[in-house]
């Protein structure tokens, strides 16, 4: 098997692993503390924001006008438009632009 396979296994295995812990260890506890519930609530966003941040940094005027209006759209909207506006901006932007 090549490496890129092997790297994919093994980050699902770990990955697979994580969530099983956090479950497990949570799992024992009748009542979590909010405090605690509120960090787990914030860790989807934390973890989005490291995939996005270091793109953002290294993005031309295309890409920051697709992150801006999906964040516009994603005030008012859902999840779907907003990926689908950020998208769509995106695709036309780097067809015109280039």
């Amino acid at each position: 098997m090549s490496t890129t396979l092997w790297i994919i296994l093994a980050g699902a295995l770990v990955t697979y692993a994580t969530r099983v812990g956090g479950h497990l260890v949570l799992s024992r506890f009748e009542h979590v503390h909010p405090r605690v519930e509120a960090g787990l609530n914030a860790v989807p966003a934390a973890v989005l924001t490291t995939l996005v941040a270091p793109a953002a940094l290294g993005a031309g005027p295309v890409e920051w006008a697709a992150l801006v209006l999906a964040g516009a759209v994603s005030l008012r909207g859902g999840l779907l438009p907003m990926f689908l506006v950020g998208a769509a901006v995106l695709i036309i932007g780097r067809y015109l632009v280039g």
